[in-house]
């Protein structure tokens, strides 16, 4: 997906997302429960603070 699209689902410009992508701007944290679920992964996998890319059982609090 191009940073564009991405851009597009989240709401912002493809500028910012670029800085998001580049670590010179932080990410909001809604933006990396977002990513982490269109990706079904973890957002401590999208922090590489993992390298276990299997999302963690989701609970149906939204």
């Amino acid at each position: 997906m191009s940073q564009a699209e991405m851009a597009k689902l989240l709401g912002c410009s493809q500028q910012t997302y670029s800085r998001y992508e580049s670590h010179t701007t932080e990410i909001p944290l809604e933006f990396l429960i977002f990513l982490a679920n269109y990706y079904d992964t973890s957002v401590d996998y999208l922090l590489e603070i993992t390298n276990h890319d299997e999302a963690y059982p989701r609970n149906n609090v939204k």
